[in-house]
């Protein structure tokens, strides 16, 4: 019979999944006291981190109700739960036991020392060092993560004959052999012989392919720069498709595209009642309330991106009228709430119909907050998540566990859902060489 495993878990790691203690099957998941404290601190919070450490503390309590905590408690999946108070400092580490993150490799240590199979849990890499420097084998919190490296990219080149490109051109569809294409997947058909020879198209089925829509190829007088933005911009007109996610390193258009596709839907197709548009900039949950001024004064200040964009596509669009009345333009749809901006954090709760919703930098939330985002789609709203994922300001998450690539990886295949990832800059010759060589 194999050995138990002691998993030590980081106070983190209950913040960021609070069902994180059912994770570890039927080993022993310890928690030193010190994450109870913080868990204690962070339960007043009215967000995302507020929620989740008070559901940890529910469910905490709920197992208190089977026996001692102190002794451990077992768990419907087998594993044993114990609560342990810290008692003394590591062993010839000078570490200050005033900081939380000491007091919890304390713990670990102490189980360690005992030889005991010790796993250190943590989403904070300062932490997993420390605990590696003392002998203890360390890992990140990898429910929810995905490989980034080999992640769907929503598109995918392939080599035919040059008469099969021609048979694609003269029918409405192509059958194509030997290929598991996934729903709304698009595919570059390149001639064996002549590679200028080629056609894009968008797969139905499997092994099914279909001409991409003409009616899809602009929005708000914006036209696409690439084959990988007319892909984009197929997904975000079409009404079957319910939620898109675009992602992209700066410059390539992610976000314009979404903005130009959302003013098309709502202002000229009036398919929506509303243009919604959030960015978590600041995190999700975080209160706003830092920032000087009012709600809207506020929220202008971390959504100046967004404004910069719909400025753009107003110019675009009204020719040469000069700033200020562009300017007017874009006041004017907001007080009439055609275009609305949104802190992600009033979302939670709502249900939201007949509305296009663009969440911008979508790669600072976690699996579980996009999941929180997508479930308060109401009837006949369309959203769109786009980000870079290699570009992540939020500590705990990276390019594999964000909410934006796991969402990507989850969703492939499904009828209602599309993604695209971008890779070339279209923002300017600087951009792109920023991008691609800084």
């Amino acid at each position: 019979m194999n050995k138990r495993k002691y998993f030590v878990l980081d106070t983190n790691v209950l913040l960021h999944n609070s069902e994180s203690i059912t994770s570890f099957a039927d080993n022993y998941v310890i928690l030193p006291m010190t994450v109870i404290e913080e868990l204690d601190k962070f339960k007043r919070h009215n967000d995302e981190l507020g929620r989740n450490a008070r559901h940890a503390i529910r469910q905490l309590d709920k197992l208190r109700t089977f026996g001692s905590l102190k002794d451990g408690v077992e768990m419907e999946n087998g594993g044993i739960l114990k609560i342990i108070v810290e008692k003394k400092d590591i062993p010839g580490a000078l570490l200050d036991m005033s900081v939380p993150d000491n007091r919890i490799l304390a713990v670990a240590n102490s189980l360690y020392l005992e030889d005991e199979t010790v796993i250190f849990v943590s989403k904070d890499i300062n932490a997993r060092l420390k605990a590696d420097a003392l002998g203890i084998d360390v890992m990140d919190f990898e429910k929810q993560k995905c490989n980034f490296d080999e992640l769907y990219t929503g598109w995918r080149q392939v080599t035919v004959p040059g008469e099969m490109i021609d048979r694609f051109y003269s029918d409405e569809s192509l059958t194509i052999d030997g290929f598991e294409l996934q729903s709304n997947e698009f595919v570059l058909l390149q001639d064996e012989i002549e590679p200028k020879h080629s056609a894009l198209a968008r797969a139905t089925a499997p092994d099914k392919l279909a001409h991409l829509n003409s009616r899809y190829d602009h929005a708000w007088h914006i036209q696409p720069r690439s084959k990988e933005q007319r892909m984009a911009m197929e997904l975000l007109l079409d009404p079957e498709i319910s939620l898109v996610t675009l992602i992209g390193q700066a410059g390539t258009g992610k976000t314009l595209l979404a903005l130009a596709a959302g003013l098309e839907c709502v202002l000229h197709q009036e398919s929506y009642e509303k243009l919604l548009v959030s960015r978590p900039v600041i995190p999700m949950g975080k209160d706003i309330g830092y920032l000087p001024g009012t709600k809207d004064e506020k929220l202008n200040l971390w959504m100046q991106p967004i404004f910069d964009n719909l400025t753009f596509l107003m110019r675009h669009s009204r020719g040469k009228d000069d700033e200020g009345t562009i300017q007017q333009k874009v006041n004017q749809l907001m007080k009439d709430q055609k275009i609305e901006l949104e802190a992600l954090t009033y979302i939670r709760g709502r249900s939201i119909p007949r509305q296009f919703i663009i969440v911008d930098e979508a790669q600072n939330l976690t699996p579980h907050e996009v999941k929180t985002i997508i479930s308060r789609a109401g009837e006949n709203t369309k959203m769109v998540f786009t980000g870079d994922p290699q570009q992540i300001d939020n500590p705990y998450l990276d390019s594999s566990s964000n909410g934006l690539s796991y969402a990507v990886e989850r969703l492939k295949g499904h009828g209602i859902y599309g993604h695209v990832t971008l890779s070339k800059s279209e923002r300017s010759p600087l951009s792109a060489i920023a991008a691609d060589y800084l």
